[in-house]
């Protein structure tokens, strides 16, 4: 296998850093790598890949930290198809995914067959149950053909609501356990900082997208069914930039609740669990399935529609 070339961002200026990485990319012929070297994880970039290389690029992780990182990027052939895209087309596809542990939202736009390697699965047996599962995902089956305004809406008023009138009620209930259980299961105690870290930082992420980012949307939504759309600018640059943070966050958020699973033995509730500590650990899991939810219809439908749109509407103008 040939050895390919090294990018070591970490001597260019920060300025310098994504146009250098994106060219020397487009500059790669099919089936070409190149080693990105950086100190510290480069995943908002592979954000910016996904947006504007979709389907074009696989990310491989060759080290990763504390110091140094490196990723391969190689270009490959043609639309590869991806865990977002199964779920895009078909959201009971969603279930399946939960249930096999493979990331739907945060790690969308992973091929699926890269997915299906990665934990260990035969990828003709994973399609065959996408296919025949019958489950809802809780997901909205024209989800990836709404107006992106509407989609934009929906999402503040079933998925922040959600999180809005759950993240009290569970904080109460976590405060009940820990109080009555804590001694007994002390990894409680650990729970209970985790969700209130989640609870704090979707509330603020939230109100960003509520107050920045869907606005935004909204105008270039507008805009396009104008029949002689004006020039627009945002003061953050493109609409591109604040869906690179909300993704960040949306991992950060991902890793949080998984750190709960992880602590609760998958919501496992213990011999000496009472009523209290059995609902809590419900309401925890319902907390998360609907995270995976909000997260994909943003990451996987309505952040990259919006960027497309934007394009078009900066050539419409133009």
């Amino acid at each position: 296998m040939e050895t390919p070339v090294l990018l070591d961002v970490r001597v260019l200026e920060p300025r310098l850093k994504h146009p250098t990485i994106f060219s020397t990319f487009d500059a790669l012929a099919e089936g070409e790598s190149f080693l990105l070297i950086n100190d510290h994880d480069p995943l908002p970039l592979q954000y910016q890949f996904k947006a504007e290389r979709p389907g074009s690029f696989r990310w491989e992780y060759v080290a990763q930290g504390p110091e140094v990182w490196q990723v391969r990027l190689t270009k490959i052939p043609g639309v590869v198809e991806t865990v977002a895209d199964l779920v895009r087309t078909n959201p009971a596809a969603a279930t399946v995914f939960k249930k096999l542990n493979i990331d739907f939202c945060c790690k969308g736009g992973r091929p699926f067959a890269d997915a299906c390697a990665e934990a260990g699965l035969n990828p003709d047996a994973v399609k065959k149950e996408l296919q025949t599962t019958t489950l809802s995902s809780g997901i909205p089956d024209k989800a990836n053909v709404w107006p992106l305004d509407f989609l934009a809406d929906y999402i503040v008023q079933n998925h922040h609501r959600y999180v809005a009138e759950s993240v009290p009620a569970i904080t109460a209930l976590l405060n009940k356990v820990v109080a009555a259980h804590g001694q007994q299961h002390p990894e409680l105690e650990t729970v209970q900082a985790a969700f209130a870290l989640v609870a704090n930082d979707l509330t603020a992420h939230m109100l960003k997208e509520e107050r920045i980012l869907f606005p935004a949307i909204r105008q270039v939504t507008q805009l396009q069914k104008t029949e002689h759309p004006a020039l627009f600018s945002f003061p953050f640059g493109s609409i591109a930039n604040p869906i690179r943070m909300m993704e960040v966050e949306h991992v950060d958020a991902g890793d949080t609740l998984e750190s709960i699973r992880s602590l609760t033995n998958n919501f496992t509730v213990p011999a000496d669990g009472c009523y209290s500590f059995q609902l809590l650990y419900q309401q925890l899991e319902a907390f998360e399935t609907d995270l995976h939810q909000h997260v994909h219809l943003e990451n996987n439908i309505l952040f990259p529609k919006a960027i497309q749109a934007e394009r078009e509407l900066q050539l419409a103008v133009a």
